[in-house]
């Protein structure tokens, strides 16, 4: 799967990013995909290829570029229950300066480079992310409801930002949630809103599954999650997208 790194222009720097698409050549739908708090790493690298080998061009920004290249800070090649406590220690300061407003100058820059590339066909992309990446694809496709077909967040607080952000999107939605993130009754709160949108949605609780289901190198992983993500997933941008 060819693979690039690559530098995106933004308003207050360059962004390193990760960049994944089909072996043949020609044009293919584009997808912005946010990493977790982790950031990208083996396991994200990996997922992308993943989703670029099913005919998708796949940007993965360093959203943390403001603070250095990725990885930011070291991992441990398992990120497991002895290790996240220096780890967050760490992130939170990082995520903590992560503002709504950063997000969003952020937003328009990866965008228009996405949408820039060769390998990129015309027409409306999607946003993906992980954990706090879900939020940020929230953000990212309730700020540009012309420009995104698609948005798929994953154990992520998609709510954070209140009804009223929701209220904006116009994107085709699924919201896949951790078992422990999300109550039955905040579930259905936040369903509501979605309804109140008018968007089409799926958003349902994964059984079983803590936050981090998805990703294999930390305790939280739990394939058979990982499997219901994809196969929630392709069908969404197979629906939504655009093929040249």
């Amino acid at each position: 799967m060819p693979t690039k790194t690559l530098q995106i222009p933004t308003a207050d720097g360059h962004a390193d990013a990760f960049a994944a698409f089909p072996v043949h050549g020609g044009q293919h739908p584009g997808v912005l995909l946010y990493a977790d708090g982790f950031g990208i790493r083996p396991v994200l690298r990996e997922m992308a290829r993943e989703l670029a080998g099913h005919g998708y061009y796949v940007l993965v920004p360093n959203f943390f570029y403001r603070h250095g290249p990725a990885p930011v800070i070291e991992l441990p090649e398992h990120i497991g229950e002895e290790a996240r406590p220096a780890v967050f220690a760490q992130l939170m300061p990082l995520i903590e300066a992560h503002t709504a407003d950063r997000v969003l100058r952020d937003a328009d820059a990866y965008l228009g480079f996405l949408t820039a590339q060769p390998e990129v066909g015309a027409g409306p992309v999607a946003v993906t992310g992980y954990c706090i990446g879900g939020l940020l694809a929230t953000r990212t496709a309730a700020a540009h409801p012309g420009r995104i077909a698609a948005l798929a967040a994953f154990h992520g607080p998609v709510g954070a930002d209140g009804p009223d952000s929701l209220s904006r999107l116009s994107a085709e939605v699924h919201f896949g949630h951790a078992e422990s993130d999300l109550t039955p009754e905040a579930l259905g709160e936040l369903n509501k809103a979605l309804d109140a949108a008018g968007v089409g949605y799926t958003s349902e609780i994964y059984p079983g599954t803590v936050h981090g289901f998805t990703m294999s190198d930390t305790d939280a992983f739990d394939p058979a999650a990982l499997q219901r993500h994809w196969d929630r997933l392709l069908p969404l941008l197979g629906r939504t997208l655009t093929r040249s």
